[in-house]
Parts: C-alpha cells; structure tokens; sequence
C-alpha cells in the first residue's frame, strides 16, 4: 500500500473510499477538500487507481491518498470490482485503524466494504455520485423484494418516484430494468447491504431536487433505510483543470461574442457510431450556430476501416464528413478527444451544453448556469437525461427514432430552439439561471448542502469527542 500526502492529524480523520472511474472520484475528492478546508477535518482519499494528476491539488489541501490496489501493473486481467474490494479489507482496515477513522465514506460501488465498517464500529455513510432519483430507485428496488421468499421483483413501469418524478422503464438504469439478469441480484444485494450504513450523502442539492428529498424523507420513516444527507453540488474549480494543451480551444472562445457558443461533448468514455457522429456535424452545420466540439473517435471506427482506409485511425478529427471542417470554419472549433469542461462552461461565450448527462456535467453545467441538450448514451444517463429535462427543466430532449438515432433536422431544431427565441427554449434558459443561483446558494454558509454536511460533520465530532473521554 503506497500513500502519499498529509500525514495523521489529530483532528476527526474521515477515510473516503472511491471506485475506479474520473466520475466517481472527481466528485469524492472535492467532497474530501470540503470536509479539511470547510469542516475541520482530516481526511484520506483511498483508491484502486494510481489518483495521477486529477488529484495532484488534494496533497497541497491536506488532503492525503493512498492506493488500495494489489494487482500487479503487468496483470492481463482484472478480477470484477467487488472481488477487489473484498481483497483490500485487510489494508484498508489497517488504514482505518492507523488514523482512528471517525467515520468511512465509501461510493455506493464500494458496498463490500461495509461490514468492515460494522465490525470495527466506524459509521459509514454511502457516497452517490449521482442523484437522489438514482437513490430513491434503489430503495424502492429493496422496498419491493422485501418479504419476497427468494422471488425477483422487478419494478413497474413507469415507475413512480413522487409526486413529480416519474420514469419510464427505457429510462430507468439497465441493471434495474430486468430481475432475471445477474445484474439486477447484484444491485439487490448492494442495496440491502445499504442498510448497514448510517446514512447516504448524496451529490445533489435541495433546490435541484426537493420534491425527491421530501418523498425519500417520508419513504425513510416507512422502511426504515438510512437517512440521506442531499451535499452538492462538488463541482470542481477551475483551477484543478489542466489547461495548458488547451489554450487553442480557450483563446477561440475568447474571440466570440457572448452567450453564442454551443459547446458539444459526451464525456471521457462517450462515443457516438460513425453514422450518428456525421448526422450530428451536419445538424450542427445546418443550425448555422457557432459551436465548440470535442470529438471523440466513433464507437464504429474498426469496423470500418477495410472500408476506408484513407482515415488515420487515431485521429477522432478525420472520421468528420468531407469537408465540414472547412464549411464551418469560422463560426466551429472542433477539438480532438478533450476540452477543459468547467474552464469552457464558465466561459461569457458559452450558451448552451449538448451533454451525455453524466451527473458530473450535469452539475458543472447547471453551476455555470448553461442549459443543456440531453443526449445520454449508457449507464444511468437516460435517467439523468428524464430528470434533467422533464422535472428539473434544464434540458430538451431532441426526439430520437426507436433505434436511438437522433436525425439531423431533430439536432438542428433543438438547437435552434435553445439558442434564439422559443418558448421551449426560454424556459430552459431561465430555469438554468435560476439554478445557478441556487447551486452557489446551497454551499455557502447557510445553504442546504453545507448545513447538511455540518450536520453531518458534527456528529462525527461529537463521537470522536465522546470517544476521547471514555
């Protein structure tokens, strides 16, 4: 186990515990600064992944991280993650008992680590890096099958989260969409497990989802799950962002005016098919709006190349139709592979967002006060997309064929729509000021998500404190 980083501090030490992937640990790791730089807190940010530079700000915070991972750097193969989390209990309870843990703050994949906690009388309190739809599925998934005598329960569609929030079953998250998958047994399993923990510290906030949190509080009181502590949005600064291969992108956006950028990106893993990636340039192209867009290489690109060998397969920029660079030069800046997301979304020139609704960018958008155009791909982004659209009002959703292809007058359209005068558009546009406003309100002082996490917080003290006088 190689750590790095502060040392152990007398103050209350909190030990987070991420899964691999940058949308789980960006947001944990801003989470571990808050509870050092606003809670008074020590903290240790514990991975299965080399952190690398996304985290090379957390040592100077104070924030110390230590990896678990055992395999070695030349393994072929890896075992599933919960066999991984299982195979680090033993370093991880040295970690916990080095520091004299206060309290185990572990993502909601990282459930394996949960009887630890018990057996060494820490409270963990589950980490969502998603939101409190994707919270309350999962209870309702347990609700459901409880008493059911070894018999899988699938959920109704559509499935009925509050008053307000409704989903239907194309939108709910793959793995809770069939009880006869593997998947679905696992996600039971998670979600029981839950019960172990203290409670569930989830990042969203108040004004962003408050018909969820009322309903989670009245459904708590009814099945007796743990408490959920709404602490978003953790958005990362800017200044955490590495930007310096990105000057090129950041000075175009420096040379329009404001409010008329279009900024397109699906993410670090998102990929559009060869066909869709073509579609989206000339709905782009035919919307006659000026836009920024970070190609990726196309899910397809493989298949095709016997078929056209003249494209350099590394390059994401060469699978864009003939001659839509030059069309669009001037008013289109295409970038290969990465951008400076929150850097870019801050930007004056920036208007609107065409998102794969990973959580993450839902949030960044929103704390930019940037409407979006949902366009989920996987995972649970379908979810976030209905959310984001139909209940939250940040978002359209452009209309997409059965097969999920989104044609290229459905691309040009809401991107009409959401840059000049529709009412649709207006709407979205006004609601993301509205919100921005109140994301910046939920981490002051006095807001929902600090009051929450000082809550929080002030428990873990007070047992550290009671613990110091027995």
């Amino acid at each position: 186990m190689e750590s790095s980083g502060a040392a152990a501090s007398p103050r209350p030490h909190v030990v987070l515990l991420t899964s691999p992937g940058v949308g789980h640990l960006l947001p944990l790791a801003e989470l571990a600064w808050r509870l050092v730089a606003r809670h008074g807190l020590a903290a240790t940010l514990a991975t299965f992944t080399a952190p690398g530079a996304a985290l090379a700000s957390l040592h100077a915070a104070g924030v110390a991280t230590v990896s678990l991972e055992d395999l070695p750097a030349d393994a072929t193969m890896e075992p599933d993650f919960p066999d991984r989390v299982r195979r680090s209990i033993p370093r991880l309870r040295a970690l916990l008992r080095s520091v004299s843990a206060a309290a185990l703050v572990p993502d909601f994949f990282c459930d394996e680590a949960l009887p630890l906690a018990v057996e060494l009388g820490v409270p963990a309190y589950i980490f969502y890096p998603t939101n409190l739809a994707a919270h309350a599925i999962m209870r309702r998934l347990v609700a459901l099958n409880d008493g059911a005598a070894g018999e899988r329960r699938g959920l109704p569609d559509p499935l009925r989260l509050s008053a307000h929030v409704s989903l239907r079953r194309a939108d709910i998250p793959a793995g809770f969409a069939d009880s006869t998958k593997p998947q679905f047994a696992r996600l039971l399993d998670m979600g029981r497990r839950y019960r172990a923990a203290a409670g569930f510290l989830v990042n969203s906030f108040y004004e962003m989802e408050n018909a969820g949190e009322e309903e989670i509080k009245l459904s708590a009181e009814q099945d007796a799950y743990p408490p959920v502590y709404p602490v978003g949005p953790l958005v990362r600064s800017c200044s955490d962002e590495d930007h310096g291969a990105s000057a090129a992108c950041l000075d175009w956006l420096d040379r329009q005016p404001a409010c008329s950028v279009v900024y397109v990106s699906f993410g670090s893993a998102g990929s559009l098919s060869v066909e869709q990636t073509a579609e989206l340039a000339a709905g782009l192209e035919s919307s006659g709006h000026r836009f920024l867009w970070v190609v990726r290489m196309p899910s397809q690109h493989n298949e095709l190349e016997s078929r056209d060998n003249g494209k350099d397969k590394e390059e994401p920029l060469a699978w864009l139709p003939e001659g839509f660079l030059e069309r669009t030069s001037g008013r289109g800046l295409a970038v290969a592979a990465w951008a400076p997301q929150v850097r870019v979304l801050s930007h004056p020139a920036t208007a609107a967002f065409v998102s794969h609704c990973g959580w993450n960018s839902a949030l960044e958008s929103v704390a930019a006060g940037v409407p979006m155009i949902a366009w989920p791909l996987y995972a649970e982004q379908r979810m976030n997309a209905a959310i984001l659209s139909e209940t939250v009002g940040v978002a359209l959703r452009p209309r997409e064929r059965e097969d999920g292809f989104i044609p290229r007058e459905e691309i040009a359209a809401a991107v009409t729509e959401l840059m000049e005068e529709g009412e649709k558009g207006r709407a979205v546009r006004g609601r993301a000021r509205d919100l921005k406003e109140a994301a910046a309100r939920a981490w002051a002082p006095e807001g929902s998500s600090s009051r929450k996490m000082e809550e929080v917080a002030g428990e873990w003290k007070a047992a550290v404190l009671a613990r110091q006088k027995q």
